[in-house]
């Protein structure tokens, strides 16, 4: 008599479960590597200093990655964050610097960061509305603001770089909180929030619905098309604030460079972070660690006497390997 078993054996398991684990750790391991290298390597790594300005330059990127990571969660793309950041970096100076700042400069700069990120939620809508309303492509509907976005931040400038000695708008991009730049602290928050919202709220549900299955979706009572025009919402709403904090750093808006190729900065670290670009994932922790990584290969090669511009072949080399490790994990 032949015996069969449904059970594998214990022995078979161990070494696909330590392959999924190393696939799943990938980011952090990535991100430790690049620290013991820099810290081995770079001359003073492992000061405040330099441990400031990398927060403050990662902080941009993992900002705007969350954005993005809400997008690409319902199966969409955003091409437009860089131009976003451009147009709210370039409203804010143009507010508070008028002859209605000068006079009542603590109002005015709070108007002025309402109205840019209001300006940048319109933005969000928009793109929402292309996508979600009239069925258009997600690169097709965003690229109307890649390309016309940035344009009108340079109409509104006449083309001129805006600088500005504005204390409490620097504070967003110079300020401290124990020691710490703030920025930091805004990112710790914005995560917080965003975690709690999709593993904790409907709407989270939803989102991750509408980009697993959307027809199923659509068939089990979600509202596909409104969870899609709140994402790309908050996606631009969170690139408006990126732009902000840009300009606050720099103390001057250059509406020309201002989230110039933040596009590519933001995929990839959603990409490497673990968002699937098909939708169904928002991990934003990991997304955070993907923002660090991007961030980290930069400072490295701009560190030890490497172009800029092979930092670019570089972020694409890191978006294809990523993506071919979410093909090795079939998508999971």
């Amino acid at each position: 008599m032949k015996i069969t078993s449904s059970t594998a054996s214990p022995a078979a398991t161990p070494a696909p479960r330590l392959r999924v684990r190393l696939r799943h750790s990938g980011p952090l391991l990535a991100l430790l590597l690049l620290i013991g290298f820099n810290a081995l390597i770079t001359p003073n790594f492992l000061s405040m200093q330099t441990l400031s300005v990398n927060i403050t330059q990662v902080a941009t990127i993992a900002i705007v990655a969350m954005g993005m990571t809400l997008v690409i969660a319902t199966g969409g793309i955003d091409l437009s964050v860089g131009a976003v950041m451009a147009l709210a970096g370039a409203i804010v100076p143009l507010i508070f610097l008028s002859s209605a700042g000068q006079d009542f400069p603590l109002i005015m700069t709070l108007i002025a960061i309402i109205a840019a990120l209001g300006v940048a939620t319109l933005c969000g809508l928009f793109n929402g509305m292309l996508v979600s309303r009239f069925g258009v492509q997600p690169i097709v509907a965003t690229l109307i603001l890649f390309i016309s976005g940035r344009g009108l931040a340079q109409v509104l400038t006449n083309g001129n770089l805006q600088t500005f000695d504005n204390p409490m708008f620097e504070y967003l991009g110079a300020g401290r909180l124990l020691g710490a730049p703030i920025q930091g602290w805004l990112v710790m928050l914005i995560a917080a929030i965003a975690v709690f919202v999709v593993s904790r709220t409907r709407f989270g549900r939803y989102l991750l619905a509408s980009g697993g299955n959307p027809r199923a979706a659509e068939l089990a009572g979600v509202p596909v098309a409104r969870v899609r025009m709140i994402a790309y919402t908050l996606c631009a709403l969170l690139a408006g604030l990126a732009g902000m904090i840009s300009v606050a750093i720099n103390s001057a808006s250059d509406a020309a460079r201002n989230g110039q190729l933040m596009e590519l900065d933001a995929i990839a670290a959603a990409v490497v972070g673990g968002a699937l670009l098909q939708g169904g994932r928002a991990p934003f922790i990991g997304v955070i660690i993907g923002a660090a990584i991007i961030q980290l290969v930069r400072y490295t090669l701009l560190a030890n006497g490497v172009p800029d511009e092979v930092a670019l072949i570089v972020k694409a080399a890191i978006i294809v390997a990523a993506v071919y490790l979410q093909s090795l994990r079939g998508g999971h």
